[in-house]
């Protein structure tokens, strides 16, 4: 089997596979469809479908039916407007509650609280923003399972610049058109250009800051968390009152975040 059958390439106008069989090239477009709802576009016309999918109109009315009669979209009765079912959340749900990460980085994640004092973060990206895993505080006595997804930006939280300085450059200019980069504080960085400069500065020290960027007087250090290809994927950070985190706290406690991040990488497979 030559690489192309195994790898087939996109054709991106059409939004048709080249190679593999129809089973395939149906799930990649049902695939495309779903990726075209977001935060900012939870509810989307038929027309709207097209024009974001470049498929034909006759072909997304077909997928769009099926993923109906299967609960992964719902539609308005009212306005005809379709956004994703609750099915969607129910696997999201499964995923959550099964996760190797969560599993992994537990013991790591409890250990970081415990030397520090201070709350740690485990934070993994949902394709928009950086969505809590788990958090360690002092007096934390919630003993239910979390119901309300709690989420952070990603361009203006350490997790999420931990996250976004290794990735490819079109991550950030998707998410600033799909997003926006929204100016949080007086400190948010929310241009393209000043943040990639940013993200260079993480890339080359491992690690990131938020020094107040998204909550006045608040400060953070995080690292990335990689899986076993070595991809980052989430990230853990240590935050605090900027009357504690001042940059000298924050440089120092940048090395234990960081071996962190990189102990849970390992149990992740990642080889270094």
């Amino acid at each position: 089997m030559n690489d192309a059958t195994q790898n087939p390439p996109i054709d991106g106008s059409e939004g048709v596979l080249t190679g593999g069989d129809g089973g395939a090239k149906s799930f990649y477009k049902m695939a495309r469809v779903l990726d075209c709802f977001s935060r900012t576009r939870g509810s989307l016309s038929l027309t709207e479908i097209v024009e974001r999918t470049g498929m034909p109109r006759t072909t997304i009315h077909r997928i769009v039916a099926s993923l109906r009669d299967i609960g992964l979209i719902d539609q308005d009765g009212r306005r005809g407007d379709y956004r994703l079912g609750l099915r969607m959340f129910h696997y999201g749900s499964v995923v959550m509650a099964n996760l190797d990460l969560n599993r992994h980085a537990h013991p790591h994640v409890l250990s970081l609280h415990q030397i520090t004092g201070e709350i740690v973060h485990l934070h993994m990206f949902d394709g928009s923003q950086m969505v809590c895993i788990e958090r360690e505080e002092m007096g934390d006595v919630r003993n239910t399972t979390l119901t309300v997804i709690e989420a952070a930006p990603v361009h203006c939280t350490s997790v999420g610049k931990a996250f976004l300085a290794f990735q490819e450059p079109d991550v950030l200019r998707r998410i600033a058109a799909e997003e926006g980069l929204e100016r949080r504080t007086e400190h948010t960085l929310c241009s393209i250009e000043a943040l990639t400069a940013d993200l260079e500065l993480i890339r080359k020290r491992g690690f990131a800051f938020d020094l107040e960027e998204n909550e006045i007087g608040v400060q953070c250090v995080g690292a990335p968390i990689r899986d076993s290809r070595g991809r980052v994927f989430a990230a853990i950070s240590v935050s605090g009152p900027t009357s504690r985190m001042q940059q000298a706290r924050l440089l120092g406690l940048s090395g234990l975040v960081t071996a962190t991040a990189d102990r849970i990488s390992t149990e992740l497979g990642w080889l270094g």
